[in-house]
C-alpha cells in the first residue's frame, strides 16, 4: 500500500498517556472517575479498549460519526481504533476502565457477539439491576488496583463479568443481537466481514468461508436482518469510511486506498450511492 506522510495518519492515543495519578505498576488496566464537565474536541482513536459506566450524566458522545446522547445508567463501549469526541455536562458522574489490548484478550470472549455489533451499538441503556452489578464490579476493580499485590487474574475475572452483563443487556435491547444469538451462521458472517471487509467485497468469498452457497447466505440475511448479504458488507465499509473521514488530516485519497478502493473517484461514487452525499460534503457537515 502507498506510504503516506505523518500528517496522513489518524491520531491514536496510547494508554500510557493516562497513567498519571494511577497506582504504581498499574499499566494493563486503568480506572478513572469522570466527575463534572469534560470536553474532547479533537477526533482521535485509542490503541486500547475503553468502557465507561455513567451513573447520572448528560451531554453528547460522538462515536464513529454518530452523536449519542449521554444519559443516566448507561454503558459506553469503545474498541481500539474507534474514533470519538465528547462533551460531558457539569454534574455528571461516570467511571472509566482503560484496558491494554493484550489484557483485553483475556476476557474478550465474554463479549458474546461480534465486536462490529458493539461498534454499531456502542451505547447501551442499563436496567437498574444491571447497573448495580456493573457498578459493583467497577468499584471492585478500582479497589483491587489500589493494593500493592494486585491480582491480575481477579481483575480479569471481574472484567469477564462486566463483558457478560453488557452482552446480556445488549441482547435484551437490540433485536439485531437476538437474531445473531439465534443464528450462529449469521454471527459468523458478521465476524468474518469485520476481518476482511477492506479486501473482500463479494458475497461468494464469505459464503465459501461459511461453507454455504451465496444464494443461501443472501436468503438468510434478508429473512432475518432485512438486508442482503452485499448490503451488510457495504454497511461495514461505510462505517469505517465515516470514521476515517472525521479526521480532517486524512486526505480522501488516503481513505479510499485504506479501504481497498482503486482510486478516489471509485470511492466517492460508492460513498455517494450509499449515503446520498459525497465524501467531501460529508466531511464539511462533520
Amino acid at each position: 500500500m502507498q506510504d503516506f506522510s505523518q500528517k496522513e495518519r489518524i491520531p491514536t492515543i496510547g494508554i500510557n498517556n493516562f497513567t498519571e495519578g494511577q497506582p504504581q505498576g498499574s499499566s494493563d488496566v486503568l480506572f478513572h472517575e469522570l466527575l463534572g464537565e469534560r470536553h474532547i474536541d479533537t477526533p482521535h482513536m485509542h490503541d486500547f479498549f475503553m468502557i465507561i459506566l455513567f451513573d447520572h450524566a448528560s451531554g453528547v458522545h460522538h462515536i464513529d460519526a454518530i452523536d449519542y446522547p449521554v444519559g443516566n445508567k448507561e454503558i459506553h463501549i469503545l474498541f481500539p481504533q474507534q474514533m470519538h469526541t465528547w462533551h460531558i455536562h457539569d454534574g455528571s458522574i461516570g467511571y472509566q476502565l482503560m484496558v491494554q489490548r493484550a489484557f483485553f484478550e483475556r476476557f474478550a470472549p465474554y463479549f458474546r457477539f461480534s465486536f462490529a455489533n458493539y461498534q454499531n451499538h456502542p451505547v447501551i441503556q442499563l436496567s437498574d439491576s444491571a447497573y448495580d452489578l456493573l457498578h459493583y464490579e467497577f468499584n471492585a476493580i478500582k479497589n483491587e488496583l489500589k493494593v500493592t499485590d494486585t491480582l491480575a487474574e481477579l481483575i480479569s475475572a471481574r472484567a469477564a463479568v462486566i463483558a457478560a452483563v453488557v452482552s446480556k443487556e445488549a441482547e435484551r435491547i437490540f433485536e439485531e443481537y437476538k437474531i445473531y444469538q439465534s443464528n450462529p451462521r449469521l454471527a459468523d458472517f458478521n465476524m468474518i466481514i469485520d476481518k476482511f471487509y477492506k479486501t473482500e467485497r463479494f458475497v461468494s468469498y464469505y459464503a465459501n468461508a461459511l461453507h454455504v452457497s451465496p444464494n443461501y447466505l443472501n436468503i438468510l440475511c434478508k429473512k432475518h436482518l432485512k438486508l442482503s448479504a452485499t448490503q451488510l458488507i457495504q454497511r461495514r465499509v461505510i462505517l469505517e469510511a465515516k470514521r476515517l473521514l472525521q479526521n480532517s488530516n486524512l486526505s480522501i485519497k488516503y481513505v479510499a486506498l485504506e479501504l481497498g478502493f482503486s482510486d478516489h473517484a471509485h470511492f466517492s461514487n460508492f460513498f455517494k450511492t450509499q449515503t446520498g452525499v459525497t465524501p467531501t460534503i460529508f466531511r464539511k457537515k462533520e
